[in-house]
């Protein structure tokens, strides 16, 4: 049986062979579904967490090297949980480091075994920005990520998952956004790292807004 620290460094090595952040750019000529309202808010591939059916959605553009997406993610994750009507649809946008992609991979190659969210607080919760991947794969593994089962999928997923990337992309750049994070709230575009407070607030004016 191999050892972690072994299956470890394999997982390193193919996550690092995959393509930098410049490889799923979108063409100026991008495909208009991709960027279309529906795709944003409802991309079928996109994880998706609090209530499936709530009545307010965020789509929060997120990268794992972000210091501002780390500070406002347990600021998110305690308003979802408390306010237990919104449904949060996350876009992994890695556009700050080489890592950056490879943090992204990481997370959706763990959504295919149910554990998105986990190996997302994971990342979320490494300090710094330019995290080393193996780092990254640590956090995960002590999350309780099966690191073999997100090998395989890492591999079997890889062509869903770059398209995924590539439509995070297309969108964000399509709506002019230059950095992260990005929240969309309801009507609402936030574009900074609030508060508990503030989003609380942003997510009333969101309510108010679609009645």
């Amino acid at each position: 049986m191999p050892s972690p620290r072994r299956s470890v460094l394999r997982l390193i090595a193919l996550i690092g062979a995959l393509a930098p952040a410049a490889a799923f750019a979108a063409s100026p000529a991008a495909d208009a579904r991709d960027v279309s309202r529906e795709m944003i808010v409802g991309d079928p591939a996109a994880p998706v967490g609090g209530d499936p059916k709530g009545d307010v959605t965020i789509v929060a553009y997120l990268d794992y090297n972000c210091g501002f997406c780390k500070k406002s993610a347990p600021a998110l994750e305690k308003l979802v949980r408390t306010d237990g009507k919104i449904r949060l649809v996350y876009k992994d946008w890695p556009i700050l480091a080489e890592s950056s992609v490879a943090g992204a991979k990481i997370a959706l190659a763990a959504k295919y075994q149910g554990k998105y969210e986990v190996a997302h607080r994971a990342l979320m919760s490494l300090p710094g920005g330019n995290v080393a991947q193996a780092k990254m794969l640590a956090a995960v593994a002590s999350a309780g990520v099966d690191m073999a089962r997100l090998q395989a999928d890492a591999t079997a997923h890889e062509s869903e998952m770059v398209a995924l990337l590539k439509r995070n992309d297309a969108q964000a750049r399509g709506m002019g956004f230059v950095g992260t994070p990005v929240y969309l709230i309801g009507p609402l575009l936030v574009a900074a790292a609030p508060s508990y407070e503030e989003f609380r607030d942003a997510v009333a004016k969101a309510r108010a807004r679609q009645r």
